[in-house]
């Protein structure tokens, strides 16, 4: 199996899906300002501001770029022999969480100890639901999504 450094495009429509699309910037609910599918630091390195507003086209592009930076990171923290849908859920949770979440995760240390750990991989997993101290419905149903997917290669959305 050789090394995967790329998301495939189920990555990007499980990040879609669950980001969805903004033409103009709102705060999300970690009070940080959004636009596109996600995107909070433009691709110059400008952060995203209120009253900013893109098209989608910009928005696609921007999500590019995002996963370029995020599939760098995960590349970087995990061992070489995961899968590719371990890595597009990897990538995905680190879209929604930063890099640096998964970094200093518990979750990684399991992950490159046994990737195929599931039961202590999933419990890590779902820990992760929580934005500005409040569990939100969507983050449980994103990270469900996304373990799913890590576990199964399937994406499923109705959780």
């Amino acid at each position: 199996m050789s090394k995967i450094i790329e998301s495939s495009p189920d990555c990007a429509e499980l990040i879609k899906h669950f980001e969805g699309l903004f033409l103009k910037a709102y705060l999300c609910p970690a009070r940080v300002w959004t636009i596109g599918y996600g995107t909070t630091l433009f691709p110059d390195a400008v952060k995203v501001k209120e009253g900013d507003s893109c098209n989608a086209v910009q928005a696609l592009q921007y999500l590019r770029n995002d996963l370029s930076y995020f599939e760098s990171m995960v590349d970087a923290y995990t061992r070489d022999d995961v899968s590719q849908q371990q890595f597009d859920a990897l990538v995905s949770f680190c879209y929604n969480l930063g890099a640096k979440n998964l970094k200093d995760s518990t979750l990684l240390s399991l992950i490159n100890s046994d990737p195929v750990n599931y039961a202590a991989i999933e419990s890590q997993w779902l820990r992760w639901n929580k934005a500005a101290g409040r569990e939100l419905l969507g983050l449980t149903r994103r990270r469900n999504s996304e373990f799913y997917y890590y576990r199964t290669g399937i994406l499923k959305f109705d959780f």
